[in-house]
């Protein structure tokens, strides 16, 4: 009689894969580190924020909590921007003090840029710049203006080079610092494909750091705008800062939180323009 293989029914004939004894990846909360947002959730946060901002300023202003002296309502301040542009020109105030923000800083990107470059670059140029361009980096802008005053007078040139000099040495190290960090294996791979440091620096560093120059350029033109006001606040007849320090003489809060709001609106316009471009120009630097 032929024995019959039996087939236990209970276990598989043919056992799983590796691929089969994973267990299914969990489904990570919204909220989980680093789990990005969607484009849509993210205006809706960012204006969340402004609203919630108005409405607690709102409540303790017009609900009488803080006195109109030390800080305007909403509404008042709205009445006083109103007042600003019919009645006071503020529209010119407000190209004079763009004006200087961006022709100090480009003065200073184009002297901090190829310097930063060139510090990252060489070692040996490193070596003899970065003391002095760190030792420059802490002096705050606003003490020079004395000097300033002294050198080039009230005029714009005075408030140019305030800029000028809050601006220059954060670009010129932070430059130096993107550069410097460039991958080693591609200079190499660079030398081997036959690269001379002329070609190393043109076809390898500089490209691979333009991103990072263009975020740099974006973040301390966001400082360059501190740095107008306080240029404005001493010897000025135009510009924001002028028209701040004229409503702080005469407690007119409203006017002083209007400027402050346009200096914001502003910053904030030319943050998102600086970022579109980044993001036209090096597409590739997000692959």
């Amino acid at each position: 009689m032929d024995a019959t293989p039996v087939i236990n029914a209970s276990k598989p004939a043919v056992s799983a894969g590796p691929a089969a004894m994973e267990p299914a990846p969990r489904r990570r909360r919204a909220h989980a580190p680093l789990e990005p947002v969607s484009a849509r959730a993210r205006w809706l946060l960012g204006l969340g924020f402004f609203v919630l901002f108005v409405a607690v300023w709102a409540f303790f202003t017009l609900g009488g909590f803080v006195s109109p002296t030390f800080l305007a309502s909403p509404v008042t301040m709205l009445k006083e921007g109103v007042s600003l542009f019919t009645e006071y020109n503020f529209i010119h105030d407000i190209g004079m003090t763009v004006w200087r923000v961006f022709g100090g800083f480009v003065l200073a990107a184009i002297v901090a840029v190829p310097l930063g470059i060139a510090m990252g670059t060489w070692k040996s140029v490193e070596a003899f710049f970065e003391p002095f361009v760190s030792f420059c980096r802490y002096l705050p802008a606003s003490a020079f203006i004395p000097l300033l005053i002294l050198w080039a007078g009230i005029g714009e040139a005075q408030k140019l080079l305030v800029i000028f000099i809050g601006s220059v040495f954060q670009i010129t190290l932070m430059v130096a610092v993107t550069v410097g960090s460039a991958r080693r294996d591609l200079v190499e791979a660079a030398y081997t494909l036959g690269a001379n440091s002329r070609g190393i620096v043109a076809r390898v560093l500089i490209p691979g750091a333009a991103p990072g120059i263009a975020e740099t350029l974006r973040l301390v033109l966001g400082w360059a705008w501190t740095y107008v006001i306080v240029a404005e606040l001493i010897g000025s007849s135009s510009g924001i800062g002028h028209m701040i320090t004229d409503s702080q003489a005469l407690l007119n809060t409203g006017q002083i939180i209007f400027g402050i709001i346009v200096i914001g609106v502003i910053g904030l316009i030319s943050d998102f323009a600086f970022k579109a471009l980044n993001r036209r120009l090096f597409a590739w630097s997000t692959i």
